[in-house]
């Protein structure tokens, strides 16, 4: 039986900007890095009085899961909004971009010339609401892996915060470690095709080449949430995340469900498994060590 300790690391930070000491920084990577959700029940992302209107679902164009901004280029997609309601929803999302890095790149200063900024998403749906395919369906655990973008072993750096208006939490459960985990679906992974890679990448399915590890990592996508024994019999902990809180993970390590909750900002980061600390603890090497073969 899990128990929340097992899975939830917590941190007392308020502040997006701070200065940890070595001793702070050295246990927060190793929590990260082992599997750990690092949880900031102090640490709040505050809309604006005149952001508070974009607490809505009517901000979603009713067809993407999230409203998207790329803090690259400023664009932003999957929302309603118009004209310079578009433009000051973009800003706000972006200065919740700024912060979560500012707050990465204090808590592990040695992955910060590594460190890829991916896109960052504001989700105004309720959870409850989103109808999906079993293998597109967040409410059941998963690991984060994506069948149209390859990332051979980079890992999934994530940050979230709740802002919900109502003091609503957003309920997770958080599910076994890794390494207990994958080796539970070896048997049932199927073969990646020979020349499917190339095939997929040459059609415009997939935005670059799906490497074997990719491959692997999705079948374990796939399988644990199409398993439903393993749903409900696995081990787990729910936990609920306060409004006004912020959580961090490797998604990509982490089983992870949401279960209800409404109103989200969430940062992606990429990181090379290379920068990593202890990159034994990667999904990538945990597989490959399984495999004895290079995957990525």
């Amino acid at each position: 039986m899990l128990s929340q300790e097992e899975v939830i690391e917590v941190s007392e930070i308020g502040d997006w900007h701070i200065t940890p000491d070595q001793q702070t920084t050295e246990r927060m990577i190793r929590s990260l890095e082992s599997g750990k959700v690092i949880y900031f029940p102090h640490l709040a992302f505050v809309p604006t009085k005149a952001e508070r209107r974009f607490l809505s679902a009517d901000c979603s164009d009713g067809k993407a899961k999230n409203v998207s901004y790329d803090p690259r280029n400023g664009s932003i997609q999957g929302t309603s909004c118009k004209g310079a309601d578009r433009g000051d929803l973009a800003a706000m999302i972006s200065r919740f971009a700024a912060q979560a890095k500012a707050l990465v790149e204090s808590l592990f200063p040695h992955y910060v010339p590594h460190l890829k900024q991916a896109r960052t998403s504001y989700r105004p749906m309720p959870v409850e609401k989103r109808f999906a395919s079993i293998r597109k369906d967040d409410s059941r655990l998963h690991v984060d892996a994506f069948a149209s973008r390859p990332n051979c072993g980079m890992r999934i750096l994530r940050v979230f915060t709740n802002i919900n208006p109502e003091g609503d939490p957003r309920v997770w459960n958080i599910g076994e470690n890794f390494e207990k985990f994958a080796p539970k679906y070896y048997g049932r992974i199927a073969r990646q095709w020979p020349g499917s890679a190339w095939l997929l990448e040459h059609l415009g399915i997939t935005k670059g080449k799906r490497s074997l590890y990719d491959h692997i990592m999705l079948e374990l996508h796939d399988r644990a949430k199409m398993d439903d024994y393993y749903q409900q019999h696995c081990d787990k902990i729910n936990f609920a995340f306060p409004a006004g809180s912020t959580w961090m993970m490797f998604s990509d390590r982490v089983l992870h469900a949401a279960l209800s909750g409404q109103y989200l900002l969430e940062q992606t980061f990429n990181l090379p498994v290379s920068a990593m600390q202890d990159e034994s603890r990667s999904p990538l090497r945990i597989l490959e060590q399984s495999y004895q073969r290079k995957l990525a």
